[in-house]
């Protein structure tokens, strides 16, 4: 169970799904861990072993998951200046990381949030990989993504300075 004391930590997920995990089926863990043989042979037709099927994925993903998971301890200090109204509201204003910002939040705050509204990084005007100007052209998208080689790079600098 999840303690209610607060101790500097964000939830551990990981470590809750193996409580869980050991609760509803004890005879999967030996030596404190999964095994993975005895969970197929409860599990039986319901586990998919066919590499063949539609699935999400990209690479990193499962270092992601991994990240996802793992305990943070962080701490989310309240920004009263960019907030409205800050002794009146329920709202609040939160900079930071996304995934750590969500993972503090969760154990804390688990049930009591509304609505979580993420602004993402990329509009910050910086240069970034993916640059969200869509006035360009189709050639320029080619080069920058190395379909084809740049033609003339002095022509194509005095073009980006005019849009």
């Amino acid at each position: 169970m999840i303690e209610s004391k607060l101790n500097g930590e964000s939830l551990d997920i990981l470590n809750e799904n193996i409580i869980k995990l050991k609760e509803l089926f004890p005879e999967i863990v030996t030596e404190n861990k999964i095994d993975f043989d005895k969970f197929k042979q409860i599990f039986g037709e319901y586990i998919e072993e066919s590499n063949e099927r539609y699935n999400f994925t990209w690479h990193g993903k499962s270092k992601a998951i991994q990240i996802a998971q793992s305990p943070s301890t962080g701490t989310l200090i309240p920004c009263k200046e960019e907030s409205k109204n800050w002794d009146t509201t329920e709202n609040l204003y939160i900079e930071g990381d996304n995934l750590e910002v969500l993972k503090l939040l969760q154990k804390s705050y688990y049930g009591k949030i509304k609505m979580i509204y993420i602004d993402p990084p990329y509009n910050t005007g910086k240069d970034f990989v993916y640059p969200d100007n869509y006035k360009d052209n189709l050639e320029h998208y080619l080069e920058m993504t190395g379909q084809v080689a740049p033609r003339n790079s002095g022509e194509r600098e005095r073009a980006l300075v005019l849009n």
